[in-house]
């Protein structure tokens, strides 16, 4: 199956919809300049920033401006790395998990509006699944696939294999499909913000 070619405007338009359906914020932009133009106008100065590992967010450029430090956030990421103390830095990355924006992209998404996002170690789930106000997945529309199931195999099949060998390359030992998590709808009454940049452009894996 090609998990490489973008959704047609039709299928996006729909994706869209049952996005916003589910108390999801679809936003579309054309390319990944756009996308990243899209994220620096989502937040704010002075609010702190936590990201995961993400090729989509390489490839848009926002790791790069992350890294510059010129845009007047507090870089969670940034400084969890720069700390040499282990207990200061146990101190960071559970400061971390309440960042006031969490960044990333998904694996898959179905026409009918489901995220499926996949970890080895779930380190970046507590952000996504509920204790950041404010989510940012930046997705390359040939991530949708038809249906949730279709959407898993994207995964099993194609990602996970691209991802192993990725990380193998980096001389970090590979990954594993341990943890997996379905992203149906976020409440109402949470008050969270979960925004999805719909970029139409292959991005990521």
């Amino acid at each position: 199956m090609d998990y490489n070619t973008t959704a047609s405007d039709d299928v996006l338009a729909a994706t869209a919809a049952a996005l916003t359906a589910r108390n999801f914020e679809p936003i579309i932009v054309n390319t990944k300049e756009e996308a990243l133009a899209k994220v620096k106008e989502l937040i704010p100065a002075g609010a702190s920033v936590m990201n995961g590992s993400s090729t989509t967010l390489n490839q848009i450029g926002f790791i790069d401006y992350l890294k510059a430090g010129q845009h007047g956030w507090n870089n969670i990421h940034a400084a969890i790395i720069a700390e040499t103390d282990p207990e200061k830095q146990k101190d960071l990355r559970r400061h971390a998990a309440s960042a006031d924006y969490y960044l990333g992209s998904v694996h898959a998404l179905s026409q009918a509006g489901e995220l499926v996002i996949a970890s080895n170690s779930g380190s970046q789930l507590p952000n996504i699944v509920y204790s950041s106000p404010n989510v940012i997945f930046v997705v390359g529309t040939q991530k949708i696939a038809p249906t949730l199931a279709d959407a898993e195999a994207r995964l099993k099949s194609y990602v996970v294999p691209l991802e192993d060998q990725r990380m193998k390359d980096a001389g970090m030992g590979g990954t594993a499909l341990n943890k997996l998590f379905h992203f149906f709808a976020e409440p109402a009454y949470t008050g969270r913000k979960i925004r999805v940049v719909l970029v139409k452009e292959s991005l990521g894996f």
